[in-house]
């Protein structure tokens, strides 16, 4: 579990892991992950958050929500060709650029270089991720604005 992804604090470097199997408890120490521990911040966050987070977090749900909405209205408007698909439980936003015909490299490419998005390549997360994109809506609605009015631009200059 991790403070960072669900109070959407990034750059915390906290979390914490709970097996309570005893054996495969043993197994994980033994592998020495090479994960190491959170500094003074990371602990005082995390304990603040979890502590004290239930307010912030109802409110953080509410702006993601309302980023989906504005994402998903966005696309179907503006960007037809690209379909995203609503996630259920994340604010990770997959893209499926399919209809743009685009290789996986060129896709990256006309991302990264054409859009100017730094979006995660489908095709990483195994061969059904070929041809889209994951786009990250938990930020400020004017960043994500600016995202997709970029990505708009260069899908309609194509």
């Amino acid at each position: 579990m991790a403070p960072s992804k669900t109070f959407n604090l990034p750059g915390l470097h906290a979390s914490s892991i709970i097996i309570p199997n005893r054996k495969l408890r043993d197994a994980f120490r033994e592998a020495d992950t090479g994960i190491t521990g959170p500094n003074l911040f990371g602990y005082t966050a995390m304990e603040a958050a979890y502590r004290h987070g239930d307010q912030w977090l109802e409110q953080l749900l509410q702006y993601l929500e309302a980023n989906l909405e504005f994402a998903l209205d966005y696309f179907a408007t503006n960007i037809p060709r690209i379909k995203p698909v609503k996630p259920q439980a994340t604010y990770l936003l997959w893209l499926d650029c399919r209809k743009l015909g685009m290789d996986d490299m060129a896709l990256r490419d006309f991302m990264r270089i054409k859009a100017k998005l730094g979006l995660d390549d489908g095709f990483l997360f195994g061969k059904g991720g070929s041809g889209f994109q994951r786009m990250n809506i938990a930020c400020p609605r004017t960043i994500l604005k600016e995202a997709l009015e970029r990505l708009e631009k260069v899908v309609k200059a194509l």
